[in-house]
């Protein structure tokens, strides 16, 4: 369902990292998930996961332009609208010694 997926974010949380500029190029096998993805603020970012139905979980790591690292764990909802992908996420995000929590939604190119 994902492999060789291209996606963007279309909403992104006010503390939120990604932007529309950040794409994520998803490969799945069976029911793991990975995917690579750079752009706007973030220089690299790797994501490992599994899709279980329509709920994928994943832990993340990036690096932004400025230099901080970031790690965190999401879980996603994965519909279609119009034709195309869609997955909403929920993110636990760790910089330093701060702890951010919140929601982005992602759509197919």
């Amino acid at each position: 369902m994902l492999h060789n997926v291209k996606m963007r974010v279309v909403q992104t949380a006010k503390n939120g990292i990604v932007n529309k500029d950040t794409i994520f190029h998803f490969s799945q096998s069976g029911n793991g998930v990975s995917a690579h993805y750079s752009g706007g603020s973030i220089t690299q970012g790797y994501l490992v996961g599994q899709l279980e139905g329509e709920l994928l979980r994943f832990s993340y790591c990036q690096i932004r332009s400025s230099g901080e690292l970031d790690h965190g764990k999401s879980n996603c909802v994965l519909s279609r609208e119009a034709g195309k992908l869609q997955l909403e996420e929920q993110f636990t995000m760790t910089t330093g010694q701060s702890l951010e929590k919140g929601r982005n939604m992602f759509r197919e190119l």
